[in-house]
């Protein structure tokens, strides 16, 4: 059984892949936060925009097995056949609490790429084509490779000098969009002023609020 919150068609916002349609599937739930507010600040990542809680979202629901939900997925798709790879994109929440190789395996049957965000305090399962890790808080990372590492700045549990040193193609550093917690900071700033001292990392912006995409 799936968990999901919410699926829908869009272009991905964000680093290393920020432009390409693809379908996003949104699971329910994550380990490092309940999603209510009266526990944020308590959580072990208070940072979150994201409504990750039931499955009452647009496309969401509950789904009994690998095939079904790929289907559902699949049929978000609204790319033209130009020849060009379709996408779906694993989010959540945390969404390697749900996603499985079944389902890996199921959308690689209907030749889409399989691309995933995740907090990193899971192992990924193989298969996975694009996989974004995005470190919260002074969370240890069990997950220490892949193609990207999107580290929303700053962070003071969270310096990027302590991922550096991993196994990751990409190293992003993303601004913390304004603190649901109250905190005033100049976070625009201070990333750019890191990425110029620091040229390995680079500047990920969220594309899809500057252009007003849902």
């Amino acid at each position: 059984m799936y968990s999901v919150k919410e699926a829908f068609y869009s272009l991905q916002g964000e680093g290393g892949q920020a432009g390409r349609a693809s379908v996003f599937c949104r699971f329910a739930g994550c380990n490092l936060w309940s999603g209510r507010e009266a526990d944020r600040v308590s959580a072990a990542c208070r940072f979150c925009d994201t409504d990750f809680r039931g499955t009452d979202g647009q496309n969401g629901g509950r789904f009994a097995d690998a095939e079904t939900l790929a289907e559902h997925l699949v049929g978000l798709w609204e790319g033209a056949p130009d020849g060009s790879r379709p996408q779906v994109i694993f989010t959540g929440g945390e969404p390697l609490l749900q996603l499985d190789d079944a389902l890996i395996a199921a959308m690689h049957d209907r030749e889409f790429d399989v691309a995933v965000e995740t907090n990193g305090t899971l192992a990924a399962p193989a298969g996975i084509d694009w996989l974004c890790v995005s470190p919260k808080g002074d969370v240890p990372l069990v997950q220490t490779r892949g193609d990207e590492l999107k580290l929303v700045h700053p962070q003071p549990e969270a310096p990027p000098e302590r991922f550096t040193g991993l196994d990751f193609r990409h190293f992003f550093l993303q601004p913390m969009d304004t603190s649901p917690l109250g905190e005033t900071r100049d976070t625009m700033a201070a990333t750019v002023a890191y990425c110029l001292a620091n040229p390995r990392w680079r500047l990920s912006l969220q594309t899809h609020k500057i252009a007003g995409i849902d």
